[in-house]
């Protein structure tokens, strides 16, 4: 048996002992309602930050922790506290920046949750609570990684190591890009692992390559100066539920494809992907029926989709015979990759007001646009992840696209062009992040964290 084979057994050793610690005090940061929305407690975000720059420090690895706020472009604000952990390579080693972010996003109706969503429960394989996957585990994937690592390698690591775990990423990252000025040289790296995406399936990891874009806003619809009775008006003037339903059907057709011009799709081959599987993960009933057109898959990595998230009318048990005279809609878009965020919602907009039916007026605000993403393949970090996610799966990775976005990465892309980026992740296709009953599969967990050690462990055989 060589050194490098005894090294990689004892750091899975290592990392496998160090399993039941990481679940604790994953637990413990579920426990904290991180949520980062101004409706909420913004002391418990404080708290969750604090609570992972012990972690950072109790692992004994690195030089400098600090718990740390950026402006806010364009406001007196500061955004949330992030924690910066950094330690300094030595001996011409790489340098490795570990992503993940603590705050969580807002529980929904609690009504839905089977178990408190800030109570992690242990049940079936799975760690329930919000935040248990997204994306507290991937703080903890980190922070399990480079335990290992320090107790395999001792005094003869000497791999640089960042740790920048954000506190904002489900509220929009708006101070993400101030940080990353204000803190560019301790967060230069030549190795990005973005611990917040997901697998291929429980057993077979994932290493993503595309992200989808964004584009999200809220459009006002108005047609009254003020509401009216129904019956005494109804037939002859648009009130704007009826003006606002009209339009909004104008943004796909008849399969449920995106109609809008100037929205694009990006061409790419896609893996087999059986709609009983999408059924089963996405939980669509027998009756309904998938939209869009072409692969599954190439609708949910390579096409844009519009969904409408959030309504303001009136609710149902305040229903009076009365013509609304303005409705509100929150419209979230994804956009392929190869297109630009901002075009996309200019394209958007365009559409809606072409197509705004009886002269209805539209009011467009709380435009946030994010680009996609596409992983360059062709670097060593990428074949060093495959490897490595290979080895603590026992099986061969995937190379997956994802429907969603993760916008910031364009801003780690521009601030460091040379850094290999490497997008992995804790979810599985069960996980139900934002949603009621948010769960982490352990044993995934586990084979994530012994995976990145390994990753860890192979960069820092390598010189600059």
């Amino acid at each position: 048996m060589t050194s490098e084979t005894a090294r990689r057994d004892a750091l899975r050793e290592s990392v496998e002992g160090g399993i039941p610690a990481a679940l604790a005090d994953l637990g413990d940061l579920v426990r904290i309602p991180s949520i980062a929305w101004p409706a909420f407690d913004q002391s418990q975000v404080q708290r969750s930050a604090d609570a992972v720059a012990a972690l950072a420090t109790g692992t004994g690895v690195f030089d400098d922790v600090r718990v740390v706020r950026a402006a806010i472009p364009g406001s007196d604000e500061l955004g949330q506290p992030a924690v910066l952990a950094t330690r300094a390579a030595r001996n011409g080693r790489p340098t490795v920046l570990m992503y993940a972010h603590h705050d969580v996003q807002p529980t929904g109706d609690e009504a839905l949750w089977e178990t408190p969503p800030f109570e992690p429960t242990l049940r079936d394989g799975r760690l329930y609570g919000r935040g248990a996957a997204d994306d507290k585990a991937g703080v903890l994937v980190h922070i399990a990684a480079v335990r290992a690592l320090a107790e395999t390698f001792g005094d003869d690591l000497d791999l640089g190591l960042a740790l920048f775990v954000e506190g904002e990423e489900e509220y929009g990252s708006r101070s993400f890009a101030q940080f990353l000025s204000d803190n560019r040289e301790a967060l230069a790296a030549d190795v990005i692992i973005v611990a917040d995406s997901g697998n291929w399936d429980l057993a077979t990891p994932g290493l993503t390559v595309s992200l989808r874009g964004n584009a999200r806003f809220t459009l006002t619809v108005r047609t009254l100066d003020h509401a009216s009775h129904s019956g005494m008006f109804g037939g002859a003037v648009p009130d704007a539920t009826m003006a606002a339903v009209k339009l909004l059907a104008t943004l796909w057709d008849d399969t449920g494809a995106v109609a809008v011009h100037g929205l694009f799709e990006r061409h790419s081959d896609t893996p087999e992907y059986a709609e009983a599987t999408l059924r089963d993960e996405a939980g669509l009933p027998a009756g309904v029926q998938p939209v869009g057109t072409g692969t599954i898959l190439s609708r949910i990595w390579n096409k844009p989709s519009i969904t409408i998230t959030g309504i303001d009318a009136t609710s149902v048990a305040a229903a009076s015979n009365t013509l609304a005279p303005e409705i509100s809609v929150v419209i979230s878009a994804r956009v392929a990759p190869g297109q630009g965020a901002r075009e996309a919602y200019e394209a958007i907009e365009a559409h809606l007001r072409a197509h705004a039916p009886f002269g209805a007026e539209l009011t467009f605000a709380d435009v946030d646009c994010g680009n996609a993403f596409l992983v360059d393949t062709s670097g060593w970090a990428v074949g060093d992840a495959r490897e490595a996610l290979a080895e603590g799966y026992g099986v061969e990775p995937v190379d997956i696209g994802v429907g969603g976005s993760i916008p910031f990465i364009a801003d780690l892309v521009e601030t460091f062009p040379g850094a290999q980026i490497l997008v992995t992740g804790v979810e599985d296709p069960h996980t139900r992040a934002h949603s009621p009953n948010e769960s982490l599969h352990v044993d995934t967990f586990r084979r994530a964290a012994i995976s990145e050690a390994l990753l860890l462990a192979k960069v820092a055989t390598r010189t600059k």
